[in-house]
């Protein structure tokens, strides 16, 4: 069996460790097992690159970070696009994937590759997926590989900044990644005792944050922490798009809800607030002890699957077991916080503000 194996979207821990995981189960369990590493995502498969990944090649890369494959982000959008030469990028991963003569081809990626991944499956390729993401957003798994790790490097850096908040008596807003699903705010926040959390799916009032920030300090706190995800919106603006949201203007000189929402919060309660943005911190290193295993599990066992003959699925984490899902059931579709769940009714409940 020839395998190939892509990294899609944005690097995050643990993809490495999978890509050892798929490698070494293959090797040891299937008969004439021979693998490729293509690189920068699907950009790779368009143009026809692959090289050879040996056992002793990836034996070494439990504990690495970001994925020795490269990866570059490809549009869904464009895949079905003709380009310069007539040709879709859709109808040139077809015929590289039939000239490699790949017999399954391991996708590492999230709602973007499992969409594209589910592209490839329609037209006969036959395609494993394996769910990535520091945002924990992908639709029919509890958790994706990579979350954990960028929940620990978030919940340490808020600390850090908790350590500064006190000694200066500021209040600072820490911007955490996360535009569409706010899991990695809330766990982070939470793990670093945040005072506020703002998360996309639930929009804030700026009253209310303001009367937080107020109410920190009137119980004797010396500072306070506001963890906001990237996506957050205020409630006035939510029912619009997002280019028509007024709260964040470029002409402005704010880039970031953060940024503006600091201002706000200063002018209100008279507080000295500093806002500051964990960015690609938070992607990058080497996984955590979670991650690692985690990772192991879901590459055995999507080779496994392929070892198997079950293609056009997706691993996936149900409760305390591996299983899949059908890639055409979970492409396209994104998990997010529910406003309604247990973790957001603890966060309230232990007094952390979440805005409304």
């Amino acid at each position: 069996m020839k395998i190939g194996i892509l990294t899609g979207g944005g690097d995050c821990a643990g993809l490495n460790t999978v890509i050892r995981a798929i490698g070494l189960y293959a090797y040891r369990n299937i008969k004439n097992a021979e693998i490729v590493g293509i690189p920068d995502g699907y950009s790779g498969l368009i143009r026809g690159e692959s090289r050879p990944l040996k056992e002793g090649d990836i034996d070494a890369l439990l504990g690495q970070g970001g994925t020795v494959l490269g990866s570059v982000r490809t549009p869904f959008k464009m895949m079905t696009v003709p380009e310069e030469d007539g040709q879709t990028r859709l109808e040139k991963m077809l015929s590289n994937y039939k000239k490699m003569g790949l017999d399954c081809l391991f996708t590492l990626g999230g709602a973007g590759t499992h969409r594209t991944a589910a592209l490839l499956c329609a037209e006969g390729c036959r395609v494993i997926g394996l769910p990535k993401t520091i945002d924990n957003d992908i639709y029919g798994t509890d958790v994706t590989f990579g979350f954990h790790t960028a929940v620990d490097v978030a919940a340490d850096a808020i600390g850090r900044v908790r350590t500064t908040a006190d000694s200066h008596g500021r209040t600072i807003l820490v911007e955490v990644m996360g535009n569409k699903a706010g899991w990695l705010t809330l766990h982070a926040g939470i793990a670093a005792g945040a005072d506020v959390i703002l998360l996309p799916e639930i929009p804030f009032n700026i009253e209310k944050v303001c009367a937080a920030v107020q109410a920190a300090y009137a119980k004797g706190k010396r500072s306070c922490i506001v963890a906001v995800a990237e996506g957050a919106v205020v409630d006035a603006e939510a029912p619009y798009k997002k280019k028509e949201r007024a709260f964040v203007r470029v002409e402005r000189g704010e880039t970031t809800v953060t940024n503006h929402l600091a201002e706000v919060i200063g002018e209100s309660t008279g507080a000295e607030t500093r806002g500051t943005v964990l960015g690609y911190i938070q992607r990058g290193g080497s996984p955590s002890a979670y991650d690692r295993v985690l990772s192991t599990r879901l590459g055995r066992y999507a080779a496994l699957l392929a070892k198997e003959g079950r293609f056009g699925v997706t691993a996936a984490v149900n409760g305390s077991e591996i299983t899949f899902n059908a890639l055409p059931d979970i492409a396209g579709k994104y998990k997010l916080v529910d406003p309604d769940s247990e973790l957001v009714h603890t966060a309230e409940e232990i007094g952390i503000c979440l805005g409304r």
